[in-house]
């Protein structure tokens, strides 16, 4: 494939190195278009050395080739990484005073960007329009994420790591293969509350889920993403023209948005983690210790939502070919009790898919990284996967189209 990655002026920059590395590495021909403040950070030999192609940020050069709109006409796919805000402000203004900006111009290929900038300037006013109109027009975003930025500052803004660009670049060059249906994900924890400050949680950040809906989309699902008090700026990746975001507080809540959602979709996956238990009842003021201990809270079942999903189709509440993919996140080390605890949790459930993981200080909640199996019809493992959560995503896809 014929990739464009532009690089504008900032410290990230350096990681887009590796970023190139990557693409050339996987066969693609890539073509380094920086401005000329990105030439500050990584100089012109590196980025020609590593793509193995004359790199320039003029207009004026190779005219006889019109390159400056050549080599938009002839990408499979353009990367801006690191997209800094006053880059994003001249793309969303549609600005081309340089050769990344007529490449843009001139492309009809995919777009993906991965911002850069302070928490401050991603969190401004402007660059939040700003983004929200380039992914209205279909541009893909990957990041940022949260985390130490330059200066010593944190905060949301850092560009994310090379290899998560890599794999959003992959995922857009894929074939569009549920082009047309539409897909249902829940993401994030529930939470229940005791009083008006305190609940019962998990420590779910909603990547996974996250995960799942921005691949979907970028296969061409039209996607509905129930939200249930996810991490940070996590729902970023889903931002997409065919993500519709629907935001929910508690079990009880997850569960109406579900079975409204799910009516009309072909496929549903239930990767939020939903609290099995809420107070019986909730106080309206908080509790002191001045009212006496809270030695004990009741606590009643909360409705099995993925189950109650399953029967709904059986009893013909969904279509009939609609696949339903749950997860359990499991803490037994042994891996064959944790397939067989999964085999029983599948036929329980009477879902088509159910992905275990597991959950210790090392893996699953609050991780970039995740490892699944995927069990499926008479209990046989069907797929597995490790990696980003993004890759997780991409395998148990690929496993839901394998059943349509």
């Amino acid at each position: 494939m014929n990739i464009v990655v532009g690089v504008t002026g900032g410290i990230a920059a350096y990681k887009t190195v590796h970023l190139v590395r990557l693409l050339t590495k996987a066969g693609h021909e890539v073509t380094v278009v920086p401005t000329e403040d990105a030439l500050r950070f990584v100089g012109t030999p590196t980025w020609e050395a590593l793509s193995r192609h004359p790199v320039t940020t003029s207009v004026h050069d190779d005219v006889a080739k019109v390159r400056h709109v050549a080599l938009g006409q002839n990408a499979d796919l353009v990367i801006v990484a690191p997209a800094t805000a006053n880059s994003i402000a001249k793309i969303t203004a549609g600005i081309a005073d340089d050769l990344l900006g007529t490449t843009l111009l001139a492309t009809e290929a995919p777009v993906l960007l991965a911002p850069a900038m302070h928490a401050e300037m991603w969190r401004n006013a402007a660059t939040q329009a700003n983004i929200q109109t380039l992914t209205s027009r279909g541009v893909h975003l990957v990041g940022p994420a949260d985390g130490e930025l330059a200066g010593g500052d944190s905060g949301p803004g850092r560009m994310v790591e090379p290899e998560d660009i890599f794999a959003a670049a992959v995922a857009l060059l894929a074939p569009r293969d549920l082009d047309g249906l539409r897909v249902v994900v829940s993401a994030g924890g529930t939470r229940e509350p005791i009083d008006p400050v305190r609940f019962l949680g998990n420590r779910s950040s909603g990547r996974q889920g996250v995960a799942l809906a921005a691949e979907a989309a970028s296969r061409g699902a039209s996607v509905t993403v129930v939200a249930a008090n996810v991490a940070g700026d996590v729902l970023a990746e889903a931002r997409h023209p065919s993500v519709e975001v629907v935001g929910v507080e508690t079990a009880a809540q997850l569960a109406d948005a579900m079975k409204a959602a799910s009516r009309a979709a072909d496929i549903v996956i239930m990767a939020a983690a939903v609290a099995d238990y809420r107070p019986a009842s909730a106080s309206d003021q908080k509790l002191t210790k001045e009212q006496g201990p809270l030695t004990s809270i009741e606590l009643v079942e909360n409705e099995d939502v993925v189950a109650a999903l399953a029967a709904a189709r059986t009893a013909g509440g969904g279509p009939t070919e609609q696949v339903i993919v749950a997860f359990a996140a499991e803490t037994l080390p042994d891996a064959e009790e944790r397939r067989e605890r999964a085999r029983r949790k599948r036929e329980r459930k009477g879902v088509d898919l159910l992905a275990v993981n597991l959950a210790d200080a090392d893996h699953g909640f609050e991780k970039r990284d995740n490892a699944v199996e995927i069990v499926g019809e008479g209990g046989a493992i069907v797929a597995s996967a490790a990696g980003s959560k993004r890759e997780v995503a991409r395998a148990i896809l690929d496993a839901v189209r394998a059943m349509r």
